[in-house]
């Protein structure tokens, strides 16, 4: 008899238990869901959108700076959207940074339709510098001091023609002396559209826009595809000279300017300029990898976040099928967990749903997010893999 009741007891003992703490873990999971989608939803109007002004209301010199290393499949449609511009005082400045294809031609071509159009070669990369830094320094050197504004872009950038006098006029009016725009992200390869929006996702998660902003902090948010700097601003604090070792050096420059006393700001600029940043894995891969950790936090951070991105998004899809089988077993903590499980599990993928709609994309990719954390994790691990080697290695280049 005592064998009998030895074998059975644990099993009785064990069901409430287990009801308990599934019925919590899925509260728990609810919680956390809950208030990382009122974070994310509380930032939807972080970034003001940049109004359209009318260019003849804008009468600064400008000079549009556009670094570019093996751009050929990009520079072309940058620039055709560029020379639509009818900015009466502006120069365009391409910096090649030694590409081996056919950037340099293209560039070429576009100099002799319109002689806005300049095409400057990168002096020999220093020591310690990063190529994307040498370029932006080489081509604020060039202009000198008889414009206004410089505006650096990248070579995956398609402007609208009023987007350089609204981005001006913006700044003007606000006092902004460094004025950084997101673009539109259009979104072509299963690469892109798996990774890139939860990596959006993930940022937003993460960071609290509207205190990164506020004029009081010394933390500061930007982007390289578009910035737009008042002359006097970026001699002030050393130009890029002054991060030319930062492998992120848009934000680099973006913090430095901003503990000088200088007013940074991002704006929502979708209505007027969009990109298409990676074409697969072949840049994507690399591309996030070398400026992940950095953008993180550092290392810790970075591990910290990875593990947390992968643990919740599996578990809104483990935790309710979890509780879905102890239910069917007889667990009434189990029936009862399923309630806010379910609910999490809707609100999660009900998020990356709304976030495949807004980019555009097959609805398929809002079901698949919990893949896009876990590969965005061998991501992360692959770029703290390159700062404990202490090499990064972007387009041809290893920096230490």
């Amino acid at each position: 008899m005592w064998r009998v009741h030895s074998r059975v007891w644990p099993r009785v003992g064990r069901a409430p238990l287990v009801g308990s703490v599934v019925l919590l873990l899925s509260i728990l999971l609810a919680c956390v869901v809950g208030w990382l989608i009122a974070r994310a939803f509380g930032q939807r109007d972080a970034l003001a959108r940049l109004g359209v002004a009318d260019p003849r209301h804008t009468r600064a010199r400008v000079a549009i700076i556009v670094p570019v290393r093996d751009e050929a499949a990009n520079v072309g449609t940058c620039l055709a959207s560029l020379i639509r511009h009818d900015h009466a005082r502006l120069a365009i400045v391409v910096v090649d940074d030694d590409s081996s294809d056919d950037t340099a031609a293209i560039v070429r071509r576009f100099a002799e339709i319109d002689r806005r159009v300049v095409l400057l070669k990168s002096p020999h990369l220093p020591w310690g510098w990063t190529g994307k830094a040498n370029a932006c320094a080489a081509g604020a050197q060039a202009v000198g001091h008889a414009v206004d504004w410089l505006c650096f872009l990248d070579a995956d950038m398609r402007c609208e023609p009023r987007l350089l006098s609204s981005a001006i006029a913006a700044a003007t009016s606000e006092r902004i002396d460094l004025l950084t725009l997101a673009p539109r992200q259009e979104l072509k390869t299963f690469a892109e559209r798996l990774i890139l929006p939860c990596g959006l996702y993930l940022l937003s998660f993460s960071r609290n826009l509207a205190k990164v902003q506020a004029r009081d902090s010394d933390d500061a948010t930007a982007t390289g595809q578009f910035m737009l700097i008042g002359r006097e601003a970026y001699d002030d604090v050393g130009g890029h000279a002054s991060v030319a070792r930062s492998i992120i050096e848009d934000v680099a420059l973006a913090r430095l300017m901003k503990r000088r006393g200088h007013h940074v700001l991002m704006k929502d600029g979708m209505a007027l300029l969009a990109t298409r940043m990676y074409t697969g894995w072949h840049t994507l891969w690399p591309g996030i990898a070398k400026n992940l950790v950095d953008m993180l936090g550092g290392p810790w951070p970075t591990i910290f976040t990875a593990a947390a991105a992968v643990l919740l998004a599996w578990a809104v899809v483990l935790v309710p099928a979890i509780d879905i089988v102890l239910c069917a077993n007889g667990s009434d903590g189990a029936c009862l967990a399923l309630v806010p499980a379910v609910a999490a599990s809707a609100a999660a993928f009900g998020l990356h749903l709304a976030g495949a709609a807004f980019f555009r994309i097959p609805l398929i990719y809002g079901l698949l997010f919990p893949l896009g954390y876990l590969v965005g994790a061998l991501i992360a691990a692959d770029s703290l893999r390159w700062r404990m080697t202490g090499r990064v290695r972007w387009k041809g280049r290893v920096y230490r």
